[in-house]
């Protein structure tokens, strides 16, 4: 493998000191240029940003900031071990008049903002085969062998450390039942509550949680929607329901964005409790914050009556299949029973290894270098919107991968997703993730995956289809 100890020169970066932009987009825009023409090619590595200050006489803070632009837009990757490389996905242009390079297209769409999805480019390889490594050289052997369906005792009190220091939770290691992600969570959930004479659950309505409406209606619940509101859901509709189950995305509403209040949750929980009811919080992206301060899990406020979700596929990859569920006391036996009925229980050197990954910090320094990836993802959105189409209204931007933009009334969602996808642009909208009755047009605008320059491509062909819907 190459290593990063070639010379500054080699870049042939110039400085203009006197050209009032700022040292950094200098920088940037001579890499970039130099991909473009071709003279630095698909996994050439970079080098280090302080061997590259010392050859360019600047503070090592300015290269460091080029190289995040670069890696955020896609033309760069960064490599765990301080390596960075040109991106496999950006190909050289033809020529020097050629079109600037785009990210890897979604088959179909030139662009696809394609919601519910993370950058899977950038897991921590090198820290996971570390943890890995350590797994397998230090795990005693009984280990290795059948377990009962809670998982392993080591994740089980790392997650536990985490989610109490990170998401105000109160976990204890002995409630912790480890699933293949949240949707078999769930569904050793809807198990457990039919078993025990529930007859029907409640979901947010708009929300994605196909998992559950699909599983319970084939369990034989009842599913019903409450209604959402920009403050999350509707805690006086949740009342009248007669629910014996809630799911709620508290933190950050599935797609709308609203984050429940401190008086709405405390409704909830007092709902809960005469009702001997079960509240399931899916708390799928809560470490994505960029503009507020971290909203803390319900599980927290009442451990008998939370039922508190999560996974690593927003963190770390969809692939790991790993997520974990925090359950009341009186339901642990009776899920981790039907895990095993389901597979016998999940990968013990998968869960060895995210608790050992855990264990040493690596996943909050992951989640470190990710957030401003993400945010800079995000504004590049809110910046395309407010120049192409700022008659949209942008809500849940404060948080997560994903932003929902209303639709004025006189455009129709399904009309406007239709003539995007004529012009090339993959997008969703609201409607189709509403359970019961209707309410206003909405756009999911998922960015996660888009380098910057292909989230202003794609609001540029959004509107230019929004113009075609008008003018027909």
């Amino acid at each position: 493998m190459r290593t990063n100890s070639g010379p500054a020169e080699d870049l042939f970066i110039e400085l203009d000191r006197e050209a009032g932009v700022p040292l950094h987009r200098q920088i940037g825009a001579s890499i970039r240029a130099s991909i473009r023409a071709g003279r630095l090619r698909t996994g050439a590595s970079l080098p280090p940003t302080r061997t590259l200050a010392t050859g360019l006489g600047v503070s090592r803070g300015v290269v460091v900031e080029a190289y995040q632009q670069l890696v955020a837009e896609g033309y760069l990757a960064s490599r765990s071990g301080g390596y960075t490389q040109v991106a496999a996905s950006i190909p050289p242009a033809a020529t020097a008049g050629s079109a600037p390079p785009t990210p890897a297209r979604s088959a179909g769409f030139t662009v696809d903002f394609g919601y519910g999805r993370t950058d899977v480019s950038q897991f921590p390889r090198s820290t996971w085969l570390r943890s890995v490594r350590t797994v397998l050289t230090t795990t005693p052997n009984d280990r290795f062998a059948y377990l009962d369906g809670r998982g392993v005792p080591e994740l089980h009190e790392a997650l536990c450390d985490y989610l109490n220091r990170v998401r105000g939770t109160s976990a204890v290691p002995g409630n912790v039942v480890i699933c293949n992600g949240f949707g078999q969570g769930i569904s050793l959930l809807i198990q457990v509550l039919v078993q025990r004479g529930a007859r029907r659950i409640a979901l947010e309505d708009p929300s994605s949680d196909d998992d559950a409406r699909v599983l319970a209606g084939a369990a034989g619940l009842d599913v019903v929607g409450i209604p959402v509101g920009p403050g999350g859901v509707q805690v006086d509709a949740l009342q009248r329901a007669d629910a014996d189950a809630v799911v709620l995305t508290p933190s950050h509403q599935w797609p709308t964005g609203g984050v429940l209040s401190a008086s709405a949750r405390a409704e909830v929980i007092g709902w809960a409790q005469r009702r001997g009811a079960i509240v399931i919080e899916d708390d799928y992206d809560a470490e994505y914050r960029y503009d507020r301060s971290p909203v803390g899990a319900m599980q927290g406020l009442a451990p008998d009556h939370v039922v508190y979700c999560g996974t690593a596929s927003k963190t770390l990859a969809p692939g790991l299949r790993l997520g974990w569920m925090v359950l009341p006391p009186h339901l642990v036996t009776d899920v981790a029973a039907a895990k095993v009925l389901a597979d016998r229980g999940s990968p013990v050197i998968d869960q060895l290894t995210f608790a050992d990954f855990l264990a040493r910090g690596e996943f909050d320094r992951h989640l470190r270098r990710m957030r401003p990836v993400y945010r800079r993802r995000r504004d590049a959105l809110l910046d395309a919107l407010r120049t192409h189409l700022p008659e949209l209204e942008p809500a849940g931007i404060a948080a997560g991968q994903h932003v929902v933009a209303w639709l004025p009334p006189d455009l129709d969602e399904a009309e406007v997703v239709t003539a995007a996808a004529r012009h090339g642009l993959g997008i969703h909208g609201v409607g189709p993730y509403r359970i019961a009755g209707s309410g206003p047009g909405g756009l999911i605008f998922g960015y996660a995956i888009l380098g910057e320059s292909a989230i202003a491509e794609g609001v540029a062909l959004l509107a230019t289809a929004i113009r075609e819907v008008r003018g027909a």
